[in-house]
């Protein structure tokens, strides 16, 4: 018996952790959106990779954590950087080859065949990955950027705890009839 309350309020505590961690990223990404500002917790930004070339260490709709790039910072043949392609594409890869003094980097996807065909200019870094990933979390994140998806985040979790309140109430009333019910049903002595 005592096994059984253990296991349920680790699983209580498993689930409250969660939905804290949730809710602070969730506050996190309205108020950047808001501002109009990348979303970042405790200085790290977070970026949706939406493609394979990452793979198998960055998985295809992850979120990744990077430590945003400062004057001064230095990157090294290895690194995994998030940059911004002339295209104005956020792209994250790895540096396969530092060029001209540290100012330009050649990259390319862990599962790509070949090279990514411009070297990246250090400007244009916009910084280093920190190895914190969180899988499929991704898609979500870029369906926010959307008028419809940023809409969704700011209304869904209010209607969500108004059905969950509503479903509490209907719930609290059929035990109290319930009670009261039986209450009749028994003789008085």
């Amino acid at each position: 018996m005592k096994w059984q309350k253990t296991k349920k309020a680790i699983g209580n505590i498993g689930s409250t952790l969660s939905l804290i961690v949730l809710a602070v990223i969730l506050f996190n990404v309205v108020t950047s959106k808001m501002s109009g500002e990348n979303p970042s917790i405790f200085g790290y930004q977070m970026k949706a990779v939406l493609s394979g070339s990452m793979e198998p260490d960055i998985k295809t709709g992850s979120i990744v954590f990077i430590k945003v790039a400062s004057d001064g910072d230095q990157f090294e043949k290895g690194d995994v950087i998030t940059f911004i392609t002339e295209e104005n594409i956020l792209v994250t890869h790895r540096i396969a080859k530092v060029k001209d003094g540290g100012s330009h980097f050649i990259t390319k996807g862990d599962h790509n065949n070949g090279p990514d065909l411009e070297p990246v200019h250090i400007k244009n870094i916009v910084g280093r990955y920190t190895g914190i990933t969180i899988p499929y979390v991704g898609y979500a994140f870029k369906i926010t950027e959307s008028r419809l998806g940023a809409a969704l985040l700011l209304f869904l979790p209010g209607i969500l705890l108004i059905g969950h309140g509503l479903i509490t109430l209907w719930r609290t009333m059929r035990i109290s009839e319930n009670y009261r019910d039986s209450e009749a049903q028994t003789p008085n002595e």
